[in-house]
């Protein structure tokens, strides 16, 4: 197996358990690991080579996420916290999805603008995030906290159409790295790289659920 396949498991596998610790914590512990997520967003996107139009609009692409973050989390008093863990669980799976099929299988490639994605980890990303919440939505973890997830078809469509902007995002960040000569934002998290790296496509998955689900 791919040393960075390797490390990238590993990595969620600590992480992933620590960031709902915080999630569903929320208060003062969610408050403060959001603003630090904020500020390393930032500072990674500070770095890249864009013009500054393109530096500004990221700036304010990154807040306005982040904003939306803190909204869907507190929405109702923070009743809707399973939503919440939808929307992660599933980008996370959509990115671990993406990058092993791609590994692993291989095959042609997606678009030019981002080279290492395959059609493979496209379609990979999307098996992944609804295998991820099929399991999860029969776990005993949801019970334990009065959660209860029906998985019919609107919410199939629901875990795709997230799962879709996940990887749009991830492309999209891609591109600026790939403008700016750089392989990953960072190096803070082995096996994935920056925090830009790890939250790309929630950076565009929150904002947009917030608008359609939550506004409208």
């Amino acid at each position: 197996m791919n040393s960075d396949l390797i490390k990238r498991i590993l990595s969620s596998i600590l992480l992933v358990p620590l960031s709902f610790f915080f999630i569903i914590k929320g208060d003062y512990f969610f408050n403060f690991f959001l603003i630090i997520l904020l500020i390393i967003s930032l500072f990674e996107w500070l770095k890249m080579k864009n013009i500054m139009i393109v530096k500004f609009t990221g700036i304010i692409m990154i807040v306005v996420s982040f904003y939306s973050v803190f909204q869907i989390r507190y929405f109702n008093n923070g009743e809707n916290i399973l939503d919440f863990l939808i929307i992660v669980i599933v980008c996370i799976a959509t990115d671990l999805g993406g990058y092993s099929f791609g590994k692993i299988l291989k095959g042609p490639k997606l678009i030019s603008i981002s080279p290492n994605k395959t059609i493979a980890g496209f379609f990979g990303g999307f098996i992944c995030s609804v295998l991820a919440m099929f399991i999860l939505s029969h776990s005993t973890f949801l019970k334990s906290y009065n959660l209860i997830i029906d998985f019919n078809l609107s919410f199939l469509f629901y875990i795709i159409s997230i799962s879709l902007i996940s990887q749009i995002g991830d492309l999209i960040i891609s591109y600026f790295k790939r403008k700016s000569n750089l392989k990953d934002t960072g190096n803070i998290i082995p096996g994935h790289g920056g925090i830009l790296d790890r939250i790309d496509g929630m950076i565009f998955v929150f904002p947009t659920v917030y608008v359609f689900k939550y506004l409208f």
